[in-house]
């Protein structure tokens, strides 16, 4: 479709959720401000396919995101029928079904007609004693897939999103999908877009990356945060989008926050590990040459970027049972707080490993401990330990759900057995929940048949792609040699020449770094290297940093391997998700020439 009318049309996409939680004022705010064509909703992270597994394991009618139907849909039900809004959301999470079912009622109750369609075929999880006798295996880990899997889940594109939306659905609710397919769905759609248009694929994949995570196109996270207005009324990004893959980035008048080149600067980078090899299941983007800049207040351009041929398998995300956890604490006041929580934690760790013992059960399959409060996690880069209040955080992981009762219950004597000072905000005792361990590994998408249903009416959707990945011709540069200035240096901070964000994949810490002058990324580049930043955060990051260049942005994204002590739900860390890894990073101390502190001076 190459028609003029086609050129000229723009399609206005609405992101009102950025994680299953996300904020009840979105969607109607989106929809009363927006004026949208699209209204769409990410909802699942890994972690929360694993909260979701666990749901559905207590009630086989659950399993979905029911903020979706509750708290999103039922307030502008009527409204988005009125404006003719369409929606995407792929709050089905691993029961799709139940989660269309749901809103169908609430739209039967309101009187609003509504043609629902349901994309299926991401539920492989009857394939996997297959899978298992053939030797799959974790694509992370390398381990053997487990005996018994809670869920199985392909990540599906945007096809068979596009293909409900030409067969007339209002609402594509689906499973599990790649987040920024609920946008790239609708773009194909409308423009006309083929399987094949690799380009225009990745570029409308890169759209629906940049709204994914909701406020964070907005200004939220934004390393210059003092800077970003009204964080109570924040406005919900909309991107204007063009049959040439190009968009803008903005939001609806009168909100809170501020769209701006350096906050969608981060957001491009957040978790996309290798920008040239960003592997989607309908495209393999490279995004290394993209290019960002101010259009207006509140509105950012946004280029295009490029793509090549996807791979032949699916990533399958799966979760199964791996025994229990416990989490609890208790806040310590006074001098010596830290120790004073260090020693409490420990004890508890010793009294209740003794118990078991006696009791005849096996020891913790894990155990840790945290002092939040006193710089706990930047390790040996903490400025101070002189702290006067903490909060002890003590976690244990067993195979056994009575082990780990008794271990909370032996929390709280430590309030009258040990060091003064010891309290908490009560809340009576912690809970045991099950441990919901996340794995991955690859399935051919010839395996995975994809479909989608709409008025009773089940229509396949054909996935091509089964040959074999393009490969990348173009390789990886490096910035130019920063030419040094070897007369006086001086000592600025990492924050002073960058702007970051950091996220995770699995057990991966991804952390963008955006020059604030793109002058300075060669010097960023020089400084900045991947021994520099394992050294760093040796504490913390046990593999190897990968660093790729960005020279459309001025950027660098940094990829720590077995950085999160396992990510997600398996991490007994406080940041499981390395969202901080970012600002410690920036906070490291660097030595530059002194015209260049004197230009961050000057800013």
């Amino acid at each position: 479709m190459n028609t003029s009318a086609t050129k000229q049309k723009v399609v206005r996409i609405g992101g009102a959720s950025g994680f299953w939680g996300d904020s009840m004022v979105a969607a109607p705010q989106l929809v009363k401000l927006g004026r949208l064509d699209y209204l769409v909703f990410d909802y699942l992270a890994e972690t929360t396919m694993a909260i979701l597994a666990s749901a559905r394991a207590r009630k086989p009618e659950m399993g979905y995101a029911t903020d979706f139907v509750d708290i999103a849909m039922k307030p502008v039900l009527r409204e988005i029928k009125r404006q003719g809004i369409k929606v995407v959301s792929n709050a089905g999470g691993i029961n799709p079904r139940a989660c269309a079912a749901a809103l169908q009622t609430l739209a039967d109750s309101e009187g609003v007609p509504l043609r629902i369609a349901v994309v299926e075929g991401d539920d492989v999880s009857a394939q996997m004693p297959a899978l298992r006798e053939s030797g799959a295996r974790d694509m992370y880990t390398t381990e053997p897939l487990p005996d018994k899997v809670l869920s199985a889940n392909a990540y599906l594109g945007a096809l068979p999103i596009a293909a409900a939306l030409e067969a007339g659905a209002d609402v594509v609710i689906t499973g599990r999908c790649v987040d920024s397919a609920v946008t790239l769905g609708p773009l194909m759609h409308e423009f006309g877009w083929r399987s094949d248009d690799y380009d225009l694929l990745a570029s409308g994949s890169l759209a629906g990356h940049i709204i994914e995570c909701g406020c964070q196109a907005t200004g939220g996270l934004h390393t210059d945060w003092e800077d970003i207005p009204d964080w109570a009324n924040i406005g919900y990004p909309i991107v204007e989008c063009h049959a040439d893959g190009s968009f803008i980035v903005t939001k609806p008048a009168g909100t809170g926050g501020k769209v701006i080149r350096a906050a969608v600067a981060e957001q491009l980078l957040y978790e996309i590990g290798d920008p040239a090899a960003y592997a989607l299941p309908d495209v393999i983007c490279d995004f290394r040459a993209v290019a960002i800049e101010q259009a207006g207040e509140d509105r950012v351009t946004v280029t295009r970027a490029r793509g090549r041929a996807p791979s032949p398998d699916y990533k399958v995300s799966a979760t199964q049972l791996d025994g229990f956890r416990c989490s609890g604490s208790l806040v310590i006041v006074g001098i010596d707080a830290e120790k004073k929580a260090v020693r409490t934690a420990r004890s508890i760790i010793e009294r209740t490993s003794e118990i078991l013992a006696q009791m005849g059960l096996p020891p913790f399959t894990a155990a840790y401990f945290e002092a939040i409060g006193s710089e706990w996690i930047y390790g040996p880069h903490a400025r101070t330990r002189q702290v006067r209040e903490v909060m002890m955080r003590v976690v244990a992981n067993h195979p056994q759900k009575a082990a780990l009762e008794m271990f909370a219950r032996e929390i709280a004597p430590a309030g009258t057995s040990w060091a003064p000072g010891t309290t908490g905000p009560g809340g009576g005792r912690v809970a045991v929940s099950p441990l919901i361990k996340p794995f991955a590994f690859t399935l051919a998408k010839s395996a995975v048949p994809v479909s989608f249903e709409l008025d009773g009416a089940s229509h396949p959707v054909p996935v091509p792609g089964f040959g074999v990945a393009a490969t990348n011709a173009e390789p990886s540069s490096e910035p130019p040699a920063w030419a040094e200035d070897s007369g006086e240096q001086a000592e600025v901070r990492l924050i002073d020449l960058a702007w970051a964000r950091s996220g995770d994949k699995g057990n991966l810490s991804n952390i963008g770094l955006v020059a604030r002058r793109p002058e300075w990324l060669p010097l960023m580049w020089e400084r900045i290297t991947p021994e520099v930043v394992r050294n760093h955060f040796a504490h913390l990051v046990m593999g190897k940093v990968e660093r790729f260049y960005l020279p459309g942005i001025a950027a660098m994204n940094l990829l720590l391997h077995d950085a999160l002590d396992g990510g997600g739900p398996s991490s007994m860390r406080m940041d499981p998700l390395g969202k901080g890894m970012g600002q410690m990073l920036l906070d490291m101390p660097l030595q530059v020439p002194a015209s260049v502190a004197a230009a961050i001076r000057r800013q």
